[in-house]
This record gives structure tokens, C-alpha cells and sequence, in this order.
């Protein structure tokens, strides 16, 4: 920012406007230092708890803690979207990526859930899987030899 300031100045100010040897005024360069912006912890926290719920849910048996799990992503989201619009403080992305991957692992979870009950509700369904379970039994040897050392 290359500012002329008129009226006195200390000889010392840099932004001191010194008359050059023809009559014209030189400006002398102002340098603003600013902090770097930082990004939202809430916003961070939303995205890890956003990934470690949409895994939890991709492995079928730990579906419900991917539920809890992305119930806090989507509220640390909401936290780290509303922080980022503060001066200083960045972190928009995060947030709505953290946001997307909490809400697909509930969704999903949810559907698994659905689809637990619907399939355990179901008779005819849980006489086939009796049925296999059975079959399978029946597969296993009798007796089972262990070695001893």
C-alpha cells in the first residue's frame, strides 16, 4: 500500500513522505504484517469423526457406533461452518465435507438398520437363514484332531 501521508511525521516514521531533490515526493512503501488465518478446530474434528463414521458404517458390524459417530460429525460441522465465518478463521471446506461423510454414514446406517429389521421381521427369510446355518453345521467334521507339541 503506497500511501502519502501529509503533514509532519517523525524522521523515523516509514511512511514518512521525504521531497526529492527535483520537488516531486517519493512515497516510501508501508508493509502490513497479518497472522496466517486458522483453520477451525470444530471443522477439523467434523471431518475425522465424518471419516471414522462413514468406515465404521462400511464395516457392517460396527454400523451403530458409525450412527453415533456421525450424529457428532454433523453437529461439529454445523459448529465449524458457523466459526468460519469469523474474520481469521477458515475452514468452510472442511466442514462441508465433514458434514457430507456424517450424513452418508447415517443415512447408510439407518438403511442398514432398516434392512435388519425388515430381513428379522421377515418368517420365510429367517427359516432360509436357519436353514443355511443348519447346512453349514453340517458341514463341520465330528471330531477334530489337535496336534500336541
Amino acid at each position: 500500500m503506497n500511501r502519502a501521508l501529509t503533514g509532519d511525521g517523525a524522521a523515523d516514521d516509514p511512511r514518512r513522505v521525504d521531497p526529492a531533490v527535483d520537488g516531486r515526493a517519493v512515497a516510501v512503501e508501508e508493509r502490513v504484517v497479518t497472522k496466517p488465518a486458522r483453520t477451525s478446530a470444530a471443522a477439523a474434528f467434523a471431518l475425522a469423526f465424518g471419516v471414522a463414521a462413514f468406515v465404521c458404517v462400511l464395516i457392517v458390524i460396527l454400523s451403530p457406533v458409525g450412527l453415533v459417530l456421525g450424529i457428532i460429525g454433523v453437529i461439529l460441522g454445523m459448529i465449524g461452518l458457523r466459526a468460519a465465518r469469523r474474520v481469521g478463521i477458515t475452514g468452510k471446506g472442511v466442514s462441508i465435507a465433514g458434514l457430507v461423510l456424517s450424513a452418508l454414514a447415517i443415512v447408510i446406517s439407518i438403511a442398514f438398520a432398516a434392512g435388519v429389521v425388515t430381513v428379522l421381521n421377515n418368517d420365510s427369510a429367517v427359516q432360509r437363514i436357519e436353514q443355511q446355518v443348519d447346512q453349514m453345521r453340517d458341514k463341520l467334521p465330528d471330531h477334530v484332531e489337535v496336534p500336541q507339541p
